[in-house]
This record gives structure tokens, C-alpha cells and sequence, in this order.
């Protein structure tokens, strides 16, 4: 029979293992549906309105901290949060509206906003994100992987809907405009 300070010291070792995980919260449902969904522009985007035949309109615009671009004629108009698609809808509804008859409005993306890569990487900072873009590609981008990193996950925080959210997800899986990728030290 083994002595009660060994089997306390037992228990004590397991406690502080398991209490180590119990700071790890499985990543939320939204923060992978939000990868199916189309791209909602924020803060920090850049979009080229095209309007046929109305070259004084046809122009590069950014959408401001406050989530709005400011567009001749009609004034400020909400951009965050919104498709290109809905911009275009909105735009055109605004124009109708005593300045043209039947405008003919496209909205593309001309830049994303920036990804942020902290942590345990060779260079962490600011990058620009193109589609497609993995946290794994994010990674090698700031300089790879430092000797101290832990290389088989991420935490990842992300805006959903006004809401910021803070999941851990593979090198493997697909990032967003705007994410915050942190590289955390391994252990052992």
C-alpha cells in the first residue's frame, strides 16, 4: 500500500496537468461556418466601384475605421458588415434617387484587409491576405515557425458579426481578412 503523501503528490501532479487543459475551449461552430459564407467587408478593405458609363463615379474607395466609404454624390454609405453585392444594390438604390436613371453598379474587392501573425514565428507583424490563404502559408509569410513553437495548432481570433471570437484550429485550415493568428510555445 502506497503512502498518503504519494498518492497526494499523485493527485496534486494530475490536477495541475489536467488544469493546464481546462484553458482550452473547443473552437465555436460559427467560427467555421463563416468560412462558407460570402465575404463581408470591414474596416480596412478596399473595393473599386465601377459605374458603366459614369467615369467621375468609377473609382477605388476604402472602407473607413467606422465601416463606411464615402462615395460622390450620395455621401457616406455603410460598407461593413455588407457583400460587394449588397454595396452594389445599395449604391445603385442611392444614385436612382435624382442622379441617374438606371445606373449600372459593380463592386469588387481591390484589397483585403491585413492578417496579423503573433507569437512564436521569425517575424510577427502585419501582412497582407490574399484568398486561399492557410495559416500554415500566414506563418511562413512572418518567417516560419521559431524553435520554440508549437507547430500542430493555432489560436485564431476572428470578427464574427461584431463579435470577436477566439478558437484553436490546425496549421492546415483557411484564415480570413482580418484574423489575428497566434503561435504559441510548445511545451516540451
Amino acid at each position: 500500500m502506497k503512502s498518503p503523501a504519494v498518492l497526494l503528490s499523485a493527485v496534486i501532479a494530475v490536477s495541475a496537468i489536467l488544469s493546464g487543459c481546462a484553458s482550452y475551449r473547443p473552437t465555436p461552430a460559427a467560427f467555421h461556418e463563416v468560412l462558407d459564407k460570402p465575404y463581408q467587408l470591414g474596416a480596412g478593405d478596399r473595393v473599386r466601384i465601377t459605374v458603366f458609363e459614369q467615369e467621375g463615379l468609377t473609382n477605388t474607395y476604402s472602407v473607413d475605421q467606422s465601416g463606411y466609404i464615402s462615395f460622390p454624390l450620395i455621401g457616406v454609405i455603410p460598407a461593413r458588415g455588407h457583400t460587394a453585392q449588397q454595396l452594389e444594390k445599395q449604391i445603385a438604390a442611392k444614385l436612382r434617387q435624382g442622379y441617374l436613371r438606371d445606373p449600372d453598379v459593380s463592386v469588387e474587392i481591390d484589397r483585403y484587409r491585413p492578417v496579423f501573425v503573433m507569437g512564436e514565428v521569425g517575424s510577427a507583424g502585419q501582412y497582407s491576405y490574399v484568398p486561399g490563404l492557410t495559416v500554415q502559408k500566414a506563418i511562413a509569410m512572418a518567417g516560419g515557425f521559431s524553435a520554440r513553437a508549437n507547430q500542430e495548432n493555432v489560436d485564431i481570433t476572428r470578427d464574427i458579426n461584431g463579435k470577436v471570437m477566439t478558437g484553436r484550429v490546425l496549421t492546415s485550415d483557411p484564415i480570413l481578412p482580418g484574423d489575428t493568428i497566434y503561435v504559441r510555445e510548445r511545451l516540451f
